[in-house]
């Protein structure tokens, strides 16, 4: 829950950083960025707290990052598609963010949802889907290692097939 929680968080500032830069880089702050960061650590506990007293908030709560991550995409995509002054590359790593967020999100996290509404014991289902979540620690690694800014083209850089040589044609040798 924690993980969604935090890829909720990370859609909402890519689409804030976008769509709304000089509301964002006034409102930003330490102080938020920490009651942020508390808020995501102390509800989902409380939500699960209730889903084990079958108040069964918890399939609800998982689901409704669903449509938030999609608006998010769309907003950037819109916003972005009218922007002259970002970079296309910048551009491609925002949209590729938002992109592995919407499918971390339905690749592993809404198999569980959908085992979690349906109330009926499937073994197969069940065991899938939690593997899949099981995943998500890999999922944010490479959530994190997309975030970074220069990582892929350093990862890229340190394989042998991927290394270019620096040859400067401007020197010239005497």
């Amino acid at each position: 829950m924690v993980s969604v929680c935090f890829m909720v968080c990370i859609a909402l500032e890519r689409f804030l950083v976008i769509v709304c830069p000089l509301w964002y880089r006034c409102r930003r702050s330490i102080k938020s960025s920490v009651l942020i960061c508390v808020l995501v650590w102390v509800v989902p506990p409380v939500i699960f707290f209730l889903h084990i007293f079958r108040r069964n908030p918890l399939p609800i709560f998982l689901l409704l990052p669903f449509p938030l991550f999609i608006f998010f995409l769309v907003g950037v995509l819109k916003a972005l598609s009218a922007s002259i002054s970002v970079p296309s590359d910048e551009k491609r790593r925002i949209v590729g963010i938002l992109v592995l967020v919407l499918l971390i999100y339905t690749l592993l996290f809404l198999p569980f949802i959908i085992w979690m509404l349906r109330q009926i014991y499937n073994g197969t289902l069940y065991n899938l889907s939690l593997m899949f979540v099981r995943l998500s620690p890999l999922a944010d690694l490479v959530l994190y290692i997309f975030m970074r800014k220069g990582i892929i083209e350093k990862i890229l850089a340190s394989v042998c097939c991927c290394r270019k040589d620096s040859n400067d044609i401007s020197s010239s040798s005497v």
